[in-house]
């Protein structure tokens, strides 16, 4: 009985990275706009009912394909600010692991930009960099202040620019900008 169980949940598991795949493959083609559910199940070998076992429709494919970017980039993320020893390191190690990824995983043309910030994934990720943040305060790094506000604004820009890399925008120039301006404000921008 056991045996079955586990082969069901193989099964699960292999289907529902099958539909993943056929999505990835079938919004880099036509773009998301363009695609639909029928052309992602076209792109499996899987009956078509099989996919609504698994997605109501194609935006929810999408944000599942965004959470899978989620829990690859909160590692990296994680570790650049763990091992800054100074609040420069810490600001500028965060954007640039940010925006490398972006720049390494951007959404291909087509494809929507906005997508769901209240996911499982997306919230741990903010609730990670708001205990980072206080913990860079408690060791002395950053100057005490409400690491909740201070999270939701890094995040804010990072997620701002980070459209800009999408765009064509130049990634250390981006770290700079936003690692400048949480350093010193907007008076810094001038001499970065």
């Amino acid at each position: 009985m056991e045996a079955k169980a586990n082969r069901r949940e193989q099964t699960k598991a292999q289907n529902r990275e099958t539909i993943l795949a056929a999505a990835r493959q079938v919004f880099a083609e036509l773009g998301f706009a363009a695609a639909t559910v029928r052309d992602i199940i076209r792109a499996t070998p899987l009956a078509s009912g099989t996919f609504y076992n698994y997605f109501k429709s194609k935006e929810e494919v999408y944000q599942a394909l965004r959470d899978e970017q989620a829990l690859r980039l909160r590692p990296r993320l994680r570790e650049a600010r763990l091992a800054a020893t100074t609040a420069q390191e810490f600001f500028q190690a965060s954007f640039a692991a940010f925006f490398s990824f972006v720049a390494e995983n951007g959404r291909p043309q087509g494809q929507p930009d906005p997508f769901r910030m209240d996911s499982p994934e997306v919230l741990a990720g903010f609730a990670e960099l708001k205990e980072d943040i206080a913990a860079a305060m408690a060791r002395g790094l950053i100057p005490e202040s409400d690491s909740g506000a201070l999270a939701a604004a890094v995040a804010g820009v990072a997620f701002e620019l980070g459209g800009r890399i999408k765009a064509g925008a130049d990634v250390e120039e981006m770290t700079g900008f936003a690692t400048a301006l949480f350093l010193g404000g907007v008076p810094a921008l001038a001499s970065s």
